[in-house]
């Protein structure tokens, strides 16, 4: 059987001090007042953006809410982050226009794929609606929604249609056309410059998709300065970010307490998957996962990426297994990303008690040293060294731990990076800033953020330790790293 361990509650790092306060929610939230013993939304300002413009359309801006015990969110704070990209962006002027999540259907049918927003969309404008467009004047910063001009059809399938005043107070724009006004309201403009999307993403080396539409041509149009002042702003994240963070994760934290609670052998792992997904949705309002579960018990908690459709956390747990749950709820498309590995039994045995210490102390590790000024590369190495002492110690692998260390050893049993940023993605971007060079060697390789970290930065610190049958024999097959390998006791954990 296979074996992997990860930290129990392996909660996203906010590497900024100034944030480290509990959040609260319901009644006694920031964001709520009471009268007559009843809670009412109380609308407060995010970072004070100094553009008349947007803060005054902010004023009237709608607030979003799943009611209860979750966290009411200011639309104010997209006003701020328009004004935030704007500083970052440097240009005096030009106009920046963005494109939001298309309308999909599963193959050539009916059916409609659920919708969620491109996440440079959300963050601009906050608007959950399917093929809209966006453009932000960079000299002034106003604000222009462009959304669909539906026919009166869609109130007998899908209910309402609100008017562009009543899209443009919610949303705290200056103003709302519909898509098909877009390339006059261009020409009209006649920007210097157009700054689209483009460029590709560090982590899936998949190119983005730049707004588009018909007579784009007869423009200057830039694909590169808007993904980089995009990612640069969105990578240190504003205190309503962190915010909106902390509630996805202290909810999905309350999710995985509650699927240990019940797991026990002889369930299936979707059924922690099931507990997981009502207890997000339930008490937090979080309709979607952040990413798709990850629910692996004996060797599926070596695979690192299992729970995906053709392997869709379908096995059922014995009396011995470990399981490892790596789930969390998205918030207004905001993510969180916990990791936590225990005994389906509740019964760790030595060994598996062994190697999860190492991990912890790996984790808990990083936590005591992770400040701004600190180079996350060099928090990975520091986990890959903890835990191959551990390995040492434990008579898996033999010799001095600098020799270990310098054979390459460590990757094999975490041949992931130590964590990635937290945002609007699970794989936030912004981990690899211009100029920055991938490391060749396995481990660091992994990496997906290689910063000097700042205040504001939101992380996962989950390192591991994982026991794959075939980077064990790689490794075995590598003179260099053998000579520092029990064969008989690592394939037995494998």
């Amino acid at each position: 059987t296979g074996l992997a361990a990860a930290p129990l509650a392996s909660k996203p790092l906010l590497n900024a001090a100034a944030h480290r306060a509990g959040m609260g929610a319901g009644r006694n939230h920031p964001l709520l007042a009471t009268r007559g013993g009843e809670p009412v939304l109380r609308v407060r300002g995010g970072m004070g953006a100094s553009m008349s413009t947007d803060a005054g359309a902010a004023k009237a801006a709608d607030v979003y809410w799943q009611g209860g015990e979750t966290l009411p969110i200011s639309r104010q704070l997209h006003a701020d982050n328009r004004h935030r990209l704007v500083k970052n962006m440097g240009v005096e002027e030009g106009l920046v226009l963005v494109q939001g999540g298309t309308h999909n259907h599963r193959a050539d049918t009916d059916h409609e794929i659920l919708f969620r927003q491109e996440s440079n969309f959300h963050y601009l404008f906050g608007v959950p609606m399917e093929d809209c467009y966006g453009a932000i004047d960079v000299k002034t910063g106003e604000s222009t929604l462009f959304v669909p001009h539906l026919p009166d059809s869609y109130r007998v399938w899908f209910g309402s249609i609100p008017s562009k005043e009543e899209l443009r107070s919610k949303y705290a724009v200056d103003r709302v056309m519909y898509t098909e006004e877009l390339a006059g309201f261009v020409k009209s403009f006649d920007p210097k410059v157009l700054y689209v999307y483009g460029g590709v993403n560090s982590d899936s080396g998949l190119s983005g998709t730049g707004a588009t539409f018909e007579g784009i041509s007869a423009y200057r149009v830039d694909t590169g300065l808007l993904r980089a002042a995009l990612e640069e702003t969105r990578v240190v994240k504003s205190p309503q970010e962190i915010e909106i963070l902390r509630f996805a994760n202290k909810v999905s934290s309350a999710a995985h307490k509650e699927v240990m609670r019940q797991c026990k052998p002889g369930m299936m792992e979707y059924q922690l998957e099931a507990i997981f997904c009502h207890h997000v949705y339930m008490h937090g309002g979080m309709r979607l996962l952040a990413y798709s579960a990850i629910c692996g018990s004996g060797p599926n908690s070596a695979v690192l990426h299992y729970g995906h459709g053709g392997a869709p956390n379908d096995r059922q747990m014995g009396e011995g297994d470990l399981v490892l749950n790596d789930m969390g709820g998205e918030y207004y498309c905001y993510a969180s990303d916990i990791t936590c590995t225990y005994p389906v039994n509740g019964k760790f045995s030595e060994t598996q008690s062994a190697v999860y210490e190492a991990v912890l102390e790996a984790k808990d590790s990083v936590n005591s040293l992770v400040k701004p000024g600190v180079s996350w590369v060099e928090m990975h190495e520091t986990a890959e060294r903890i835990i191959a002492k551990h390995l040492i110690g434990m008579k898996l692998l033999k010799g001095e731990l600098s020799d270990v260390v310098a054979s390459g050893l460590p990757a094999v049993f975490m041949p992931h990076g130590l964590g990635h940023n937290l945002g609007l993605e699970t794989h936030d971007v912004g981990g690899y800033p211009k100029g920055s060079i991938r490391a060749e060697r396995p481990g660091l390789r992994s990496l997906r953020n290689v910063r000097v970290l700042k205040e504001g930065m939101v992380l996962t610190n989950e390192p591991g330790c994982y026991f794959i049958e075939s980077e064990i024999e790689r490794a075995l097959a590598d003179d260099r790293m053998a000579q520092h390998m029990d064969a008989e006791k690592l394939l037995e954990l494998a």
